[in-house]
């Protein structure tokens, strides 16, 4: 017994949490619709009042038709049927316009909500900390926010408003009855219990499915997403793959969809054993008004009016219960949507009054001791990590991957906060500056370029939304990809810099690994950043683009402070100074020819990759590297 009152408890404190979201799902929807809310609430109770109005003249029409026919066929026995008759037309005309301008009130409500709640996830998308990207979590708690966030917030709206319309109606309905019985109206309510508890206890069971499957149905999505779309065609064609994940696709669907036709059936079966009780209590009561009439105590139109009252009111009872349950549903859902839009971003977060980022760098860039852990993994990344980078220097960081120089990248643009010591840009924290204007002083090349759907011109813009474009812009946009060699080939497209960069919408191209990644670079070099971070900027380009990129990178770079993350060494020789990772540690460092000379790990490597390239040994005459800043470049190799 204990058991049972402590589960209805627990119960009735989930059910108490879940509905908490009801009052905030409604306030949202009022800032995105505040006319038409207003609008939607009078339509409401005018659909309300109508159908008592029609059950009310019901009874009216019946007795006087009743009269007539006792009265003979003529003029004075039909002239008191044609009002009741006029006013009974009229409303149902009336009921049928509001219902047409309900739904257009409706539709714009829908609209205008969904807008204002993708704004509102993509607002938070950009707001929240890029450790969220990068966590399982990202998966589940986006998909369950943006799937269904929009359509059950208008699904609460709606059906909000139909539990005040019919309960209008309702209390109409009640007044109409309770002259025959006072205990009719809780008849009413009795007979559709058993559909509330079907209602309650099946949205309850189809949410704890769709939770308990969002792998299922991300998978699914995934599959498809294979088959179909444009990037893995060529391999899924030259492999043969298309079987086997059309396989695995109709496995995922086989199992969700048995899953979801089980619930179904069970639905089906509960809602109609409660249907049976309800017609058993309705029939109770239809015996019960025909004794009254057979005893001389109803009329005709009593029985009239009974009947469509009591039909009605349970149609009406059972539709609202039935929107009571659909609104707990929806508040289960509505709970991922807040859930997602009250996720708080710890790296964000600065002091009150944020330090100003300089425009240019007189010192530079400097780690202390710094370590650095990824969000749920205790291995560290960096540990007791120093470096200093001298304003105006090129530093090339090379190492095997997972030696931690990605993520050098990704704490200098304060996408993470190391765990231990600190990084200073011109003597201060990066942490107290304010990281969107830390990041506009930034211009990062990312390993895997982003192929935004745009023009080639706004492609490279892209890299200072803050800048206008305009005729100084466009020349400026034509620099940037001169200097990035993508020049040349945007000018070969059907419309040169206005080309539209993909083949998802008519008069698009798509481009090479290697053409996006110099648009990326371009982009990089668009924005005037005093530092400049370039993640593996040659990796898709062929010798001859990297030999001739390599050739105009020093005047792309000058006065500007450069860190370059590269496997390609015949990139880092160009570099002022090299870092050579391994383990989240410097085990070497130097200028090219030093390295090379030290017959280290950066020399074997050296030589290896010239072999294979069937390259010459550099000739350090041939760069015209600039003299190595005087400062130091970094803490000397425990």
């Amino acid at each position: 017994m204990s058991l049972s009152v402590e589960r209805l408890a627990e119960q009735a404190r989930h059910l108490q949490q879940r509905l908490a979201y009801v009052p905030r799902a409604l306030r949202m929807t009022w800032e995105a619709t505040r006319g038409w809310t207003l609008a939607w609430v009078l339509l409401l109770v005018l659909q309300g009042l109508l159908p008592t109005a029609s059950v009310y003249l019901t009874k009216i029409l019946v007795d006087r038709i009743a009269e007539a026919l006792n009265m003979g066929l003529s003029w004075e026995a039909a002239a008191p049927v044609l009002g009741p008759a006029a006013l009974m037309a009229a409303i149902m005309v009336a009921i049928e316009v509001l219902s047409a301008v309900r739904a257009w009130v409706q539709t714009a409500q829908a609209e205008l909500l969904h807008d204002h709640i993708k704004a509102a996830i993509h607002e938070k998308a950009a707001e929240v900390a890029y450790a969220f990207y990068e966590s399982p979590a990202y998966y589940d708690t986006m998909d369950r926010a943006n799937s269904e966030a929009a359509s059950r917030s208008l699904s609460l709206l709606q059906g909000i408003g139909t539990i005040a319309q019919h309960t209008i109606t309702l209390i109409g309905v009640a007044v109409l009855l309770i002259p025959y019985s006072a205990w009719l109206p809780l008849v009413l309510l009795v007979s559709t219990l058993p559909a509330l508890w079907v209602v309650v206890r099946h949205k309850q069971r189809h949410h704890t499915w769709w939770e308990d499957t969002t792998d299922q149905r991300r998978w699914a999505h995934y599959f498809d997403r294979v088959v179909t779309h444009p990037i893995p065609a060529a391999e899924v064609r030259l492999f043969g793959l298309g079987e086997r994940f059309r396989s695995a696709y109709n496995a995922v669907r086989k199992t969700l969809r048995t899953d979801r036709l089980r619930l179904m059936r069970d639905q089906s079966l509960a809602t109609f054993g409660a249907g049976l009780v309800g017609l058993l209590i309705t029939g109770g009561a239809l015996v019960w008004i025909g004794a009254r009439a057979l005893q001389g105590r109803a009329q005709l139109g009593d029985l009239a009016l009974f009947y469509r009252a009591f039909d009605q009111g349970q149609g009406l009872m059972r539709t609202v219960l039935s929107s009571l349950g659909t609104l707990y549903a929806d508040a289960l859902f509505l709970e991922h949507l807040f859930t997602f839009l009250d996720i708080e971003s710890t790296t964000e977060t600065t002091g009150e009054n944020p330090a100003p980022v300089p425009n240019t760098l007189r010192h530079g860039i400097t780690f202390e001791q710094v370590g650095f852990q990824y969000p749920a993994s205790d291995t560290w990344v960096l540990r007791d990590f120093s470096l200093h980078l001298p304003a105006g220097a090129t530093v090339a960081v090379v190492g095997a991957n997972g030696a931690g120089k990605s993520t050098l990248m990704k704490l200098m643009c304060r996408f993470y906060d190391p765990q231990e010591g600190r990084i200073l840009l011109d003597g201060t924290d990066i942490r107290d500056f304010e990281p969107a204007e830390l990041r506009r002083r930034i211009a990062v090349m990312f390993q895997y370029p982003v192929h935004y759907i745009a023009t080639a011109a706004e492609n490279i813009a892209l890299g200072d939304v803050h800048t206008e474009l305009n005729g100084d812009e466009q020349a400026a946009i034509q620099t940037a990809a001169q200097g990035a060699g993508a020049d040349a080939f945007i000018q070969e497209l059907p419309s040169g810099y206005d080309t539209l960069l993909s083949k998802q919408f008519d008069g698009g191209v798509e481009l090479s690994g290697g053409q996006w990644q110099r648009i990326s670079l371009a982009r990089a070099f668009y924005r005037e950043a005093p530092l400049v971070i370039l993640d593996e900027p040659t990796s898709f380009m062929d010798s001859w683009a990297e030999a001739a990129w390599l050739d105009r990178f020093r005047d792309l770079v000058h006065n500007r402070t450069a860190l370059i993350i590269t496997h390609r060494f015949t990139t880092a020789m160009r570099a002022d100074h090299i870092i050579v990772m391994e383990g989240g540690q410097i085990v070497e460092q130097g200028t090219h020819e030093a390295l090379v000379d030290a017959d280290g790990r950066y020399a074997s490597s050296w030589r290896t990759q010239t072999e294979h390239r069937a390259a010459p040994r550099h000739d350090p005459s041939a760069f015209q590297r600039r003299p190595s800043p005087s400062s130091p470049i970094s803490s000397p190799v425990s």
